[in-house]
């Protein structure tokens, strides 16, 4: 059976040493703040996670852009000449044309590589979701699974990572057109905060609405308990944005509640975090509904 790799893209927002730890090749997208242009990378080389966030209050606006046809069909070819198979696991394609430009790539490719074995797989998650996914997938990868083996199985477990979030500044989502200028103006007045999930088309959807920061850090473990398969065991992943704080919170409010260790935490990346703003928790965890 030929090696594969797994590849992704910067908006999986795993922390550098873990995805070095898992072995995935990971592919940046970009952003535009103030006249630079930065890469994602995962370990903030161009523009450090601190920095971006700061640079966001300080109300420095970005623009983000996915990642382009060629350079896919570049850090593809990378593995397919190494004699190598390939599995892409994208960020959300409701979400960015990033997916549909591996496909593209993907496709162009198997006519150079013939006898490779390239498959492209729709994650329909965000950040630590995409994340959460691509960890196991590798788990599946390590027990010696074949790549059309893990493929079917990142099909048949998307469906399942939950994506649990609230913003603290609401009007970054008013700016990306989630919310209205009203509703921005008057829940900012009365301290109300979105409590949101990822559906399962992979859109970003409001469900409900909290008073205050603490409940609705509170109101994402309440849906953690309504829904995970198993709350006290299975791996748990927190993204922030520049909130660690209020991460460990949820982390300890986690364990308190489920006696779960297995929790992973990092920031929310820039170009996600660019739409999300300052002060955004997310929390994502295997369910039996999105």
């Amino acid at each position: 059976m030929r090696e594969f790799v797994i590849m992704t893209d910067s908006c999986c927002d795993l922390t550098a040493q873990m995805a070095q730890e898992l072995g995935v090749e990971v592919v940046p997208l970009s952003l535009q703040m103030d006249g630079e242009m930065f890469h994602n990378w995962l370990d903030g080389r161009e523009i450090g996670f601190e920095t971006f966030y700061a640079r966001l209050r300080a109300g420095a606006a970005a623009t983000t852009s996915a990642v382009s046809v060629g350079t896919f069909q570049t850090e593809m070819r990378k593995v397919l000449a190494s004699g190598r198979d390939l599995l892409y696991i994208g960020f959300s394609s409701a979400l960015s044309t990033t997916y549909q430009s591996a496909v593209i790539a993907a496709g162009d490719l198997q006519g150079e590589y013939p006898q490779a074995r390239i498959f492209t797989v729709d994650s329909l998650c965000a950040s630590l979701g995409q994340g959460l996914l691509i960890y196991l997938c590798v788990q599946e990868q390590r027990k010696g699974r074949s790549i059309e083996e893990v493929r079917d199985f990142a099909e048949a477990t998307k469906g399942s990572v939950c994506h649990w979030f609230t913003v603290d500044d609401l009007n970054h989502l008013k700016r990306g057109g989630r919310i209205s200028s009203a509703t921005a103006l008057f829940g900012t007045m009365l301290s109300i905060k979105p409590v949101m999930h990822v559906d399962d088309a992979g859109r970003l959807v409001p469900v409900s609405k909290a008073r205050g920061r603490r409940p609705s850090l509170a109101a994402l473990v309440d849906r953690m308990a309504k829904t995970a398969l198993d709350p006290s065991n299975g791996p748990v992943f927190i993204s922030h944005g520049d909130c660690e704080g209020d991460a460990l919170w949820v982390a300890n409010e986690i364990m308190r509640r489920f006696g779960n260790r297995d929790i992973h935490l990092n920031f929310v990346g820039p170009v996600i975090g660019n739409h999300s703003g300052p002060g955004t928790l997310a929390l994502f965890f295997l369910g039996s509904e999105r």
